[in-house]
């Protein structure tokens, strides 16, 4: 029973995940790179510093982990995020060429598979007396390659979509469509956002043992990941205010309260996929498949709800009876990817 619950709050996160996108639209007279920002000062700073002081108990400080016996893994923890946040940026990018559902679904079943095989890899490297290669079983293998196929499918689907419809009717649905441009975009912020699951292996013993429950020990590592993350879009944000002369959005008073807020709002829907992974890890731990896996069902369930949200946002519109029904079948495969290692683990 412990599973599933552990397994619905991962679902739950990975939904308020994919409705973040929601809040944005609400933004007034922003540029996208004063938003981008805004929002990811809550998303990536204030809620994982936030959540991250769950993870320490009475008597002790935040500061207390981050010492010279820890500082190789607390700074490859935070190196990771910093590649992570190239992922985040060319994230966005894919959605603008591909869509909601078809971005997400590319860019996050990359950043599933990738991000699951390449954090034990990499740490082997690093600490090969910890065997970390032994948590790449058959059944996480399978779990991987099943994620895969699923996004392989729906893959499929967004290249009947593209060849299906007129220039017009793409343009209807997604203003900026272009498949070959996104699909690129879309491989690459899948290979990097990967990293953020790399990272989070790297500082999984970043918290106080026994003496942080379980479901709060990953949330130190996801504040280190996030705030390298949020270095590389500052800078990035940054860069394209001075370049595009939008630092005036910052003076538009009349639009902060209602900005903020919505940035709130979306920075607190993208948290909550990580604080979910973090809390339905602790109802996983009789799991070893799962535990390893979780990150990669968070990104299949990201998938999922995302391409729910592309249905109700009309994202594949005019498309024919066969396209939506290779959508729903790679959305299916994605669903029982979640499930099936722990049947056969």
């Amino acid at each position: 029973m412990e599973l599933v619950i552990g397994l619905i709050i991962i679902a739950i996160g990975a939904f308020c995940q994919s409705s973040c996108y929601v809040p944005i639209n609400k933004i007034k007279d922003w540029s996208w790179e004063t938003y981008w920002i805004v929002q990811g000062v809550f998303a990536w700073l204030i809620l994982p510093f936030l959540g991250a002081l769950l993870a320490v108990p009475a008597g002790h400080c935040l500061c207390e982990l981050f010492t010279a016996g820890q500082s190789f893994n607390i700074w490859m923890t935070i190196f990771f995020g910093v590649l992570w946040g190239v992922g985040g940026l060319t994230f966005g990018l894919s959605m603008r060429y591909l869509g909601v559902a078809l971005g997400q679904s590319i860019a996050l079943g990359t950043c599933a598979g990738l991000g699951t095989i390449m954090g034990p890899v990499l740490l082997n490297i690093f600490f090969p007396e910890l065997k970390p290669l032994e948590s790449l079983t058959f059944a996480v293998i399978l779990g991987v390659v099943v994620t895969l196929i699923g996004i392989a499918i729906i893959g499929v689907a967004g290249s009947m979509k593209a060849a299906s419809l007129s220039e017009e009717e793409k343009k209807a649905a997604v203003k900026d469509f272009n498949f070959p441009k996104g699909l690129a975009i879309a491989l690459l912020a899948g290979f990097m956002s990967g990293c953020f699951n790399v990272g989070l292996e790297f500082g999984k013993g970043i918290n106080f043992g026994d003496l942080t429950p379980d479901m709060f020990k990953t949330l130190p590592a996801t504040f280190l990941v996030t705030l390298g993350g949020f270095v590389t879009n500052a800078i990035y944000c940054l860069y394209q205010n001075q370049k595009n002369g939008t630092w005036g959005d910052y003076k538009k008073g009349s639009v902060w309260c209602n900005n903020l807020l919505f940035c709130a709002l979306a920075g607190a829907l993208w948290y909550s996929q990580f604080f979910g992974l973090s809390l339905g890890k602790g109802f996983l731990t009789e799991s070893p498949t799962l535990m390893t896996l979780s990150f990669c069902i968070l990104m299949a369930l990201n998938v999922v709800f995302s391409n729910v949200w592309g249905i109700i946002l009309k994202e594949w519109k005019g498309c024919s009876q066969k396209t939506i029904t290779v959508l729903i079948v790679g959305i299916v495969v994605l669903i029982i990817s979640s499930f099936l290692p722990q049947l056969i683990g």
